[in-house]
């Protein structure tokens, strides 16, 4: 039996987070709703109507919330359609596949009832970084990479195990060649000299947690979702600086991402490393320190590592995922999958930047770590953590927030990622330029 007006749920809060991923909008309240929707076309429009609710002020407040810069509402209109139902009448500017579910109270939320509006027709993933990024404009040539050795990129390939190969059907220009083919330089027929190949280098930068999920917060009210948005955006501008390289951003805008996706995405653009960029907290305000962290395969290398990738691997619990839809098993897969190889390019790129880091800020341990990392488990993509600082701590949180630092940390990661690509150059792949 639906509630009567008198102990009709509550709508404590709306919120909207609009984004070119998707849109989502999320009712917070004190207890749970069912609901039941429809999409209708010729105009696209999404009914949604929630039982046991009456019209509240706090409810009015969602059609002044939504902008007119969103990408997939145009507007929305509340009413009472009949006694202890509330109808939500979304009109869209395209078509969208919408999930509907619930969130159980967690951390400071209660009830959650989520719309994600999803685009029916999602943009190729390479082809938007490439319209984001800066490096194709302007007639920008590309540059070609360092010299390398035919007998580096054999030996490099050897390394490698079989299995991770066998990993990658997506990649048929490494699986299919031999290592002594591999090794084979062309050359110009015009001149008989060897030509040395380019191709674009493309990394994958992940600002932690977004949306729903704030991330830590420190004492002066900063939030860890903004700096590190922040953070990485100076280091796209820098990386795009160099014309062999291009990024992209898991998220480039203050939405929720889940941890699956995240990683999905960087492999999606057959990314060649994974850079994932959080502000540290702990209980204790006197910690403080920079520090970066690898995937493990046989436990946490410290009780603190272990227990920050827990904290860490929770944010799909606070940011909210469709259950219905999340893929389970795709982490066991993707741990099943992430070769020593991949952990041992992971534990180099994180030596070079943790050293480069070093110069600009404390460091909280001297060697890199390992743990449990869910959004480290690319199976074939050199992925590391990276921990800029104690947001927790007011000294750091300062820091965190100053223009001056941001540009110091995201030219020492840049600096670190030079050097790792100078010691360990990239394979080729079946995506040559």
């Amino acid at each position: 039996m639906a509630p009567t007006a008198a102990n009709a749920t509550q709508i404590l809060a709306v919120r909207v987070w609009p984004a070119e991923d998707y849109t989502r909008v999320t009712l917070e309240n004190d207890s749970e709703l069912k609901t039941s929707h429809f999409v209708l076309k010729d105009p696209y429009r999404l009914f949604v109507d929630i039982e046991g609710l009456e019209l509240n002020t706090k409810l009015k407040e969602l059609v002044a919330k939504i902008k007119s810069n969103d990408p997939y509402i145009k507007q929305v209109r509340v009413g009472q359609n009949k006694p202890n139902v509330v109808r939500l009448v979304f009109d869209l500017k395209e078509e969208v596949s919408p999930q509907v579910f619930s969130l159980p109270p967690v951390g400071t939320y209660k009830h959650r009832l989520v719309f994600d509006l999803y685009p029916a027709h999602p943009v190729d993933p390479i082809a938007a970084m490439m319209e984001k990024g800066e490096w194709n404009k302007d007639g920008v040539s590309l540059q070609p990479l360092p010299e390398v050795p035919p007998a580096a990129i054999a030996n490099k390939l050897e390394t490698k195990s079989e299995e991770k190969l066998a990993a990658r059907p997506d990649v048929p220009a490494i699986a299919e060649k031999t290592p002594e083919k591999l090794a084979e330089k062309p050359t110009d027929k015009s001149t008989d000299k060897p030509v040395q190949l380019t191709r674009m280098i493309t990394i994958a930068i992940d600002p932690g947690h977004g949306g729903e999920d704030p991330g830590a917060i420190g004492r002066g009210g900063s939030r860890e979702k903004d700096v590190v948005l922040a953070i990485a955006k100076r280091l796209k501008a820098k990386i795009e600086q160099h014309p062999n390289m291009r990024v992209m951003l898991t998220r480039d805008s203050d939405y929720f991402v889940p941890l699956n996706v995240r990683v999905q995405k960087a492999r999606s653009v057959q990314a060649d490393l994974f850079m994932s960029v959080h502000a540290d907290a702990f209980v204790n305000s006197s910690a403080r320190g920079s520090s970066v962290f690898v995937l493990s395969e046989k436990g946490a290398s410290s009780t603190a590592a272990r227990w920050l990738a827990d904290k860490e691997n929770a944010a799909d619990l606070i940011g909210g995922v469709n259950i219905k839809t999340h893929d389970r098993q795709l982490a066991s897969v993707l741990l099943d999958l992430s070769t020593t190889a991949q952990i041992n390019d992971s534990l180099k790129l994180g030596k070079v930047v943790l050293s480069e880091i070093s110069g600009i800020n404390k460091l909280h341990k001297g060697s890199v770590e390992q743990a449990g990392f869910a959004v480290l488990k690319a199976p074939d993509i050199p992925s590391i953590l990276i921990e800029t600082a104690f947001i927790s701590n007011p000294e750091e949180e300062a820091k965190l927030t100053d223009n001056v630092y941001q540009d110091q940390l995201a030219d020492a990661v840049m600096k670190g990622i030079k050097k790792y690509f100078a010691k360990n150059p990239p394979l080729a792949k079946n995506r040559m330029t």
